[in-house]
């Protein structure tokens, strides 16, 4: 095996993704407040190609050192916008047709393997606080609430590596 060089991976210029087609979801953060995983989620959406990503109630928005620092220019190629009122959005979104689904822990959680998504339905991915979690506001709202299974000692992962695996496993069945 030979490690491939930058130039050789194919990527999207900011102009390509901007055109491309988009995988039929979107981002909700809610109250995000390390700059470091706003970014993350900037990447994310980029590697994913996500339609939007919102920045709710008091995350942050670009342009900012600590976002760039960790977005790596996904920033000026994922389409986001700032959403004060998260509940306000995800009843817009719901009216769009997105299914709404927040990744939390709760009663009647859906584990992420059990997760079928129809191939083609539009979905909006809610990410809550790193130490609160999803609201109870936005989980009244939501259809389904997704939990990864984890076998250590902690009770959650990082948010924006949550995002990681809850996407793959979207992306990858909207491939087929």
């Amino acid at each position: 095996m030979k490690k491939r060089m930058m130039e050789e991976m194919g990527r999207l210029s900011i102009p390509e993704f901007i055109a491309a087609d988009k995988f039929p979801y979107v981002l909700v953060l809610e109250n995000i407040r390390s700059l470091n995983n706003v970014g993350s989620f900037f990447r994310t959406a980029d590697a994913f190609r996500a339609e939007t990503l919102f920045l709710g109630g008091y995350t942050q928005a670009p342009p900012h050192r600590e976002i760039t620092k960790s977005a790596l220019g996904a920033e000026l190629a994922v389409p986001w916008q700032k959403a004060e009122d998260v509940p306000m959005l995800l009843k817009s979104l719901k009216q769009e047709g997105y299914t709404l689904v927040a990744v939390e822990q709760v009663e009647e959680s859906m584990l992420l393997q059990h997760f079928d998504p129809p191939t083609g339905a539009k979905f909006a991915f809610v990410f809550g606080n790193e130490v609160e979690g999803v609201s109870q506001e936005v989980i009244d709202l939501v259809d389904i609430c997704l939990e990864i299974p984890q076998f250590g000692t902690k009770h959650s992962f990082n948010v924006s590596v949550s995002a990681g695996i809850v996407l793959w496993k979207f992306v990858e069945k909207n491939l087929t």
